[in-house]
């Protein structure tokens, strides 16, 4: 955990301008095995010190490798002389940006350091759980991440803060061979926000889970294509939150729209039919603490959730200050930052569909002719719109019942008109906490969905 050196240069901000001094320490821990070897066991730490310093709306930016006292002086010094320097080059007339309030951020989560052998002999106890109950595996892997941001944050005019946000996964990955005697593979991840202790003090829990997950593969080596067309099909909670994320997401991130992205003509316009409700949570989704929750940005601003779209309504967007400023909004907290040599940028948190009012069976029962689409491995889209994820798991609907397992497909479309085909939504959400967002740099994202019956083209053989 960082210690704060950072507090007394506060006296250091200069006047007229807005400031906020940023110290950074990144910790990333992997670990892997595969069929019972050990090949990778890799620890790494990164830490330094930046200052963003903005003068009418230019900005002054300076990081610095080091996380000491003479290191903030240094970086303040230049964002502060750079920020000036561009203002005097800057058109005339530029707003300052509002302050919204300022005060102290309570300290959330602690980030505990666990020797590396504990959690080498825990992946090694998982992985031997695997060999002896599943000897038809052709391989599997065992990987465990870790990746933790530490910041302290202080700031000329909005809120101060320690934020923390650790997490950590296990990945359980499986390979058998179908019938036409080509390997498969499908994986389960288990853990989320916290440290080691929090998830794998036990890794009993665990078991029924890998057990379901080797059920499925055995299910899809016996699978058939889907094929290829329009149809109806149920989006389960893996895809509903990547299209919650990568399709719409995106879209609605306050800077892409200034550049141009397909929501910015919809702003209270229907997008979706009048289930469909979307919201990027800051740190409690549904009455519970969001998979990543943010409390603080790197700006400084109390995060707070973003709402998207409403029965169908695209009502808002990201926000940083800056964008909140063009938009005459409240900043919504959405400005992060990767390294300590990173500047903010919007970036979603905890980005959901909301759940409905329909049980998944019922939704299964009403479809003569479809799918089940249950699991995606990857995901793009662009600021269209426009849309392609891998399926990785799934299975047909014949006259209202579960058939047999489909193999690996792809589903496309176009966001904003897929979901005006919503007709029924599940009543609980699933999450996925273990992956990053690739938006100019990476950072930890969660996002999540209920069950959707929709219509989509899906790919066959």
């Amino acid at each position: 955990m960082l210690n704060d050196i950072l507090k007394i240069k506060k006296s250091l901000f200069a006047d007229g301008v807005q400031t906020v001094l940023r110290g950074q320490e990144n910790r990333n821990r992997r670990v892997v095995f595969v069929n019972g070897n050990l090949v990778a066991n890799v620890r790494s730490e990164s830490r330094g010190v930046n200052a963003r310093v903005c003068k009418n709306g230019v900005y002054g930016f300076s990081s610095m490798a080091e996380y000491s006292q003479d290191a903030a002086d240094a970086v303040l010094k230049a964002a502060t002389e750079n920020a000036l320097f561009l203002n005097e080059h800057a058109p005339k007339g530029l707003p300052a940006q509002a302050s919204y309030g300022r005060g102290i951020v309570p300290f959330h989560k602690a980030i505990v350091d666990f020797e590396q052998k504990r959690i080498i002999d825990t992946c090694k106890i998982i992985d031997e759980y695997v060999a002896k109950t599943y000897p038809d595996l052709v391989s599997r892997n065992i990987v465990y991440t870790e990746d933790s941001q530490d910041k302290i944050i202080y700031t000329s005019d909005a809120y101060d803060g320690h934020v923390t946000n650790p997490r950590c996964y296990i990945y359980v990955i499986m390979s058998i061979l179908s019938k036409d005697n080509q390997p498969l593979e499908l994986y389960e991840v288990f853990g989320g926000s916290g440290s080691f202790e929090d998830h794998f003090k036990d890794t009993a829990w665990m078991c029924p889970r890998i057990d379901n997950l080797h059920k499925k593969l055995v299910e899809k080596a016996d699978g058939v294509y889907a094929q290829a067309g329009y149809k109806t099909v149920i989006l389960g909670g893996s895809l509903s939150g990547m299209l919650a994320h990568e399709a719409v997401g995106h879209t609605v991130e306050a800077d892409l729209v200034l550049g141009g992205s397909v929501a910015g003509p919809y702003l209270n316009k229907r997008v979706g039919s009048d289930l469909v409700n979307m919201v990027d949570f800051a740190h409690t989704a549904l009455g519970q603490e969001a998979p990543l929750p943010v409390f603080l940005d790197d700006e400084g601003q109390l995060a707070k959730d973003a709402v998207l779209i409403e029965n169908g309504i695209l009502k808002g967007y990201m926000h940083n200050r800056e964008s909140a400023e063009k938009f005459n909004v409240e900043p919504t907290g959405n400005a992060r930052a990767w390294s300590f040599s990173d500047e903010p940028l919007i970036r979603m948190r905890n980005t959901a569909v909301l759940p409905g009012k329909d049980k998944l069976e019922d939704m299964i029962a009403s479809i003569d002719d479809g799918y089940y689409l249950v699991d995606t491995n990857n995901g793009q889209a662009d600021l269209t719109g426009e849309f392609m994820f891998g399926v990785v798991m799934g299975y047909e609907i014949k006259n209202g019942k579960l058939g047999k397992a489909i193999l690996d497909t792809t589903v496309t479309g176009i966001a904003f008109d897929m979901l005006k085909t919503v007709d029924m939504v599940s009543d609980t959400v699933s999450w996925n906490s273990s992956g990053f967002c690739g938006k100019k740099q990476r950072i930890p994202v969660g996002l999540g969905g209920p069950a959707l019956r929709c219509k989509i083209m899906i790919g066959g053989r």
